[in-house]
């Protein structure tokens, strides 16, 4: 019994510039549930030939793994299946290049928050990997809302608000002092709601 991932991270570049390829993404997208490559090539309208081509590859960056076979007339199938049911790049896929909060000069700016969600999926990513592989959860926490703002005036209060709370948590729960103590990254972001995410 395979079990498929909600998310996988991916942070190999090879596995990342391969699950980019236009074909192998339609493919992981078709992969929901255990298929062959003579039924993709026939859903897709591809070569067989190409489709194990790709299917190969994702499978040498588990992207795919094997779900299990069938008999079918005097042939064995293989049954391939993918890995999650989505998939992200991390950051670190692309190396030094990487975008990296501390070099943002502008902490107001979007491209510091992009920097900081950018992060957060190559840290999360990394530690969601370990734990998993010791059979272990990962304990997280994420807030997610929304909140419409009358005037610039009311946002500004409410940053100012937000800073202050935040501020008085970390003073009171915060402790450097403990040898057993586990240290634990907070972001809170906030930014206009893309009009097609209203509702």
């Amino acid at each position: 019994m395979i079990n498929m991932l909600d998310l996988e991270v991916i942070d190999d570049p090879a596995a990342a510039v391969s699950a980019l390829d236009p074909i192998r993404g339609r493919l992981l997208a078709e992969l929901t549930e255990p298929t062959s490559a003579a039924a993709l090539a026939a859903r897709l309208g591809i070569a067989r030939q190409k489709v194990n081509y790709h299917l190969r590859a994702l499978e040498e960056h588990h992207l795919v793994t094997v779900a299990g076979e069938r008999r079918w007339g005097g042939l064995t199938e293989r049954l391939l299946v993918a890995t999650a049911a989505s998939y992200v790049v991390s950051p670190g896929a692309l190396g030094p290049v990487a975008i990296d909060p501390d070099r943002a000069a502008d902490r107001l700016s979007a491209s510091y928050l992009i920097a900081l969600a950018a992060r957060a999926v190559r840290e999360v990513g990394e530690l969601w990997g370990a734990a998993r592989r010791q059979q272990k959860r990962l304990a997280t926490l994420s807030i997610d809302t929304a909140v419409t703002f009358r005037t610039a005036a009311d946002r500004a209060a409410f940053t100012d608000e937000l800073t202050h709370a935040v501020t008085t948590l970390v003073a009171k729960y915060h402790d450097e002092t403990s040898a057993r103590g586990r240290t634990h990254r907070v972001v809170l972001a906030a930014y206009p709601m893309p009009m097609t995410g209203r509702k």
